[in-house]
């Protein structure tokens, strides 16, 4: 836990500054304004209130930023060499963390998650990312194949060139490390898009880059919609790479924008319909609160929720209880409340989602719990979690993400009808399993079509081994492992004949 000293209002009060400032592409080391450019109000999702006025980016600030990315590839970036990025690297890491109450605050008011949470998880996540891969540059060898008479071979890793990143609202500050440590890492420079609601800590990532000395034009940030700076940046010829984290029909579009363009290319990490298997001898003690989190942690505003559970029906009244009980554990409410757990979600239109669904489940199915955990404080975009219970499975609360606190269970009589149900899905990013027996653990592990799999835990792994979904959860790479750095590098073959 982080042991920082307490959150006041005026510490609030002081980020609330910081971030009214944020409030414009930064491009070349330095805040640019573009004339005629729509402003569009920032909002804490928690009270509504405005935390900046921010331009949003058009395809002349998208190609600025190019420009400038472009440019520094050619300067002391490139020059540098594998340690010159690692000690810049390390050195961003250091400023994070000697700022981990800005960075915490600032993802707190533009997220809406708890303030706990932002702390313990988003920040420590960010600095230990960006450490790693300082020390994966430090590490990281071409090959060169056997030796063959009179020829000598080497297989050099290049960086791509300029990369786009592109953002997702609901963990904009650590997917932003995921993606930015081995871009940079691979000696590539980046144009960002952070998403449309949570642009505050990806800015200042950038300005704080380049006060501890960061080349100019190394790390670019365009704020701006889907539409217009997305759709820019997807274009763009002299982009070399995108790298996209969010829902699976934007990162279609940008498979489009690649073949309209210059076939740069594409990863991407989408969206998930994640199960969870309890399989019959699970110990719930043990297990309960690794389940639990991974349906509520974050609003269930995460990608490798478990959105769906399978559970023998012989246990259904155990799991019933187990469910409530979990539940009102999780306190709701002000995200500036210590004891808080549960934040509103991000924004009115996504709120709006979550409750269309749950009442759209709701008018086929009234089998359900909802939390009776102590909520603090008021907020258009609270969304209390929900259990639906014999989901049938053509229900959209069954097959579509809902990115939101809503799980959906299912009571199964044979394992292989669990993992087939597991599987009847579009979706192949995450699954996890719950049990004793290493024999059945381990047949579930393997039939499971998911791209990672936990047992007895719910998590992504760390950011040592490789995340990323199958199907159209995923496209194109990794995020995390020495994996993520294919996406960023071209390899080339170099021949001698000696």
């Amino acid at each position: 836990m982080h042991a920082g000293p307490p959150i006041t209002a005026a510490d609030i009060d002081r980020v609330r500054d910081v971030a009214a400032r944020l409030n414009a592409a930064w491009i070349g080391g330095r805040f640019v304004s573009g004339k005629g450019l729509v402003r569009r109000n920032d909002l804490s999702p928690y009270d509504g209130r405005v935390l900046a006025a921010v331009e949003m980016s058009d395809a002349s600030q998208v190609d600025a930023a190019v420009q400038a990315a472009t440019q520094a590839l050619k300067g002391p970036w490139r020059d540098m060499g594998p340690q010159g990025r690692a000690l810049l690297l390390r050195k961003l890491a250091d400023a994070i963390e000697a700022n981990t109450q800005e960075f915490a605050l600032l993802e707190s008011l533009d997220v809406g998650k708890p303030i706990q949470h932002a702390l313990n998880d988003d920040v420590p996540t960010t600095v230990g990312v960006l450490r790693w891969y300082a020390s994966l540059v430090e590490t990281a060898y071409d090959m060169a194949p056997t030796r063959r008479q009179g020829v000598l071979v080497q297989i050099a890793r290049e960086p791509q060139g300029v990369v786009g990143i592109v953002l997702p609202w609901n963990y904009p500050l650590t997917t932003l490390a995921l993606k930015l440590g081995p871009a940079l890492a691979a000696g590539n420079t980046v144009v960002c898009k952070p998403a449309d609601d949570t642009p505050l800590t990806t800015i200042r990532l950038a300005q704080l880059a380049s006060e501890i000395g960061f080349p100019p034009g190394v790390i670019n940030v365009v704020p701006g919609t889907g539409k217009e700076a997305g759709r820019a940046l997807g274009l763009h010829p002299d982009v070399s790479a995108i790298n996209f984290t969010g829902s699976t029909a934007t990162g279609r579009q940008f498979l489009h924008y690649s073949a309209d363009s210059n076939l740069k290319e594409i990863s991407l990490e989408c969206g998930g319909k994640n199960p969870a298997i309890i399989l019959p001898d699970a110990d719930l003690a043990r297990v309960g609160d690794d389940l639990a989190t991974g349906f509520l942690m974050n609003s269930g505003q995460l990608c490798s929720s478990i959105s769906r559970i399978l559970a023998p029906r012989e246990r259904e009244a155990e799991i019933r209880t187990f469910l409530a009980n979990k539940m009102a554990e999780w306190p709701i409410g002000d995200p500036f409340d210590s004891r808080t757990r549960i934040g509103p979600l991000v924004s009115d239109i996504h709120a709006a989602k979550v409750n269309r669904a749950i009442e759209d489940e709701k008018r086929r199915n009234n089998d359900l719990i909802v939390s009776t955990a102590d909520v603090t404080g008021a907020s258009a975009r609270l969304v209390a979690p929900i259990v639906f219970f014999n989901v049938a499975e053509p229900s959209p609360a069954w097959t579509e993400e809902i990115f939101g606190p809503v799980l959906s269970v299912r009571f199964y009589d044979d394992l292989s009808d669990a993992i087939a149900s597991a599987n009847a899905t579009i979706y192949g990013l995450s699954a996890y399993v719950f049990g004793k027996d290493g024999k059945s653990i381990s047949e579930a592990a393997a039939e499971l079509d998911a791209g990672f799999v936990a047992v007895n835990a719910f998590c992504e792994g760390d950011f040592t081994t490789p995340f990323g979904g199958f199907k159209t959860s995923g496209f194109g790479g990794k995020d995390k492992g020495i994996q993520s750095l294919d996406q960023y590098s071209r390899t080339k073959s170099v021949w001698w004949a000696v």
